[in-house]
């Protein structure tokens, strides 16, 4: 014969103050390690939103990002007669030859200063962005010193806003546009006409060169050719795969710097938790003496602290999960370890997070709960009996 399950939730109900006050631990706990596992998320997707499952990307061999690529112009423009570049519109090959170089400037408000991606585009460059449109003004005219920033830098960046004037690469650059990039990485960029950044900053060379794919499945053949080309120097990746490898270390970097602090939070919530049921238990002998006289097993006994233990676990989860989903509404900026540029980005809450955080916080309550339930079903009817 096995306890009602109501009979544990009457239990908890009973000691409301004290199952608030350990819920709420554990709570802060998961709070920790859902919060953490949500920034990484929301880093790796910003990232990987950035690139385009049906475009490539060339870069140098060995380059970990754009801004230590090069690639020739006589490289750009072999890649350019492929026959797996797609055609536009237009007629013209769907291909941007980019340049990619770092400056520095203020932010608003603080004066601290932050390294930013200048990005230097041609024609084809917004055409391979779909998620990327303009929100204010216009694209920089060709050969002109006119450049249009994303809308995170537009808000954040000193001189950034629609009309501002720019100083960088011995020149002085008007924005004449704001740029919605959605929750891409391109928001934390600012473009302008890639001939003329490379004279601002006198390289002769470019440092990547996206295009649209014709057949996205015949990307493994286009890479061996491309790669296995003497004349050609480069490596091909695709634009999502490229993204992805460039978030891999920091949210690696994230996961582990969040697990190490749940790890030592999670000790005194466990700690809290058994402290709590073993209260329970003590203040229960008579009652716990009754169960067994009435023919309860000791199993069934186990089962009932383990279960308020269980739930108490879950209600911890709850609150923290609760608790973590508000952080969605933050967006905050860091430093991109691959480009080592600002990058803006949100905690992002999945399912996959929903459901760790909750299973992590049962097994709190688990831990917790387990050597005070095993002494609840140890007791000796008779001096349960008469403690009561």
């Amino acid at each position: 014969m096995g306890i009602p399950y109501s009979y544990s939730f009457r239990n908890l109900w009973t000691r409301r103050l004290t199952t608030l006050l350990t819920a709420s631990g554990m709570g802060l706990v998961v709070f920790v390690f859902a919060a953490t596992l949500m920034l990484a998320e929301g880093l790796q997707q910003t990232l990987v939103a950035t690139g385009s499952p049906d475009n490539a990307i060339v870069i140098r061999k060995s380059a970990n990002s754009e801004v230590q690529s090069a690639v020739e112009r006589s490289q750009a423009a072999l890649i350019e007669s492929q026959p797996e570049v797609a055609i536009g519109p237009d007629g013209n090959p769907l291909l941007a030859k980019e340049l990619v170089v770092l400056i520095n400037l203020k932010k608003r408000g603080s004066d601290k200063p932050a390294n930013v991606v200048i990005r230097g585009v041609s024609a084809a460059s917004l055409l391979l962005r779909p998620a990327v449109h303009l929100k204010v003004g216009r694209m920089p005219r060709p050969g002109s010193a006119e450049v249009v920033a994303g809308e995170s830098i537009a808000r954040r960046f000193q001189g950034c806003g629609m009309g501002e004037t720019l100083r960088f690469g011995m020149r002085d650059w008007r924005v004449v546009g704001i740029f919605d990039a959605g929750t891409t990485g391109f928001s934390s960029e600012i473009w302008g006409d890639s001939d003329q950044m490379m004279q601002a900053f006198r390289r002769p060379v470019y440092s990547s060169v996206i295009f649209r794919m014709r057949n996205p499945a015949e990307f493994d053949a286009f890479k061996a050719r491309v790669e296995g080309d003497p004349r050609l120097t480069v490596e091909t990746k695709r634009e999502t795969r490229y993204y992805l490898d460039q978030s891999e270390s920091m949210a690696r970097f994230l996961r582990i710097l969040g697990m190490v602090l749940t790890v030592v939070f999670s000790i005194g919530a466990v700690i809290g938790a058994t402290i709590t049921m073993y209260a329970a238990v003590a203040n229960r002998v008579g009652e716990i003496g009754t169960l067994r006289a009435l023919g309860f097993q000791r199993v069934s006994i186990l089962s009932a602290f383990l279960m308020e233990a269980l739930l108490l676990g879950l209600c911890g989860g709850i609150l923290g999960v609760g608790a973590a989903s508000f952080m969605q509404l933050i967006t905050i900026s860091t430093m991109n370890w691959a480009s080592f540029s600002e990058l803006a980005f949100s905690f992002t809450l999945t399912f996959g997070i929903l459901w760790k955080s909750l299973l992590f916080s049962v097994v709190m309550g688990f831990i917790g709960g387990m050597l005070p339930a095993v002494r609840a079903s140890r007791m000796n009817i008779v001096t349960a009996l008469r403690a009561s």
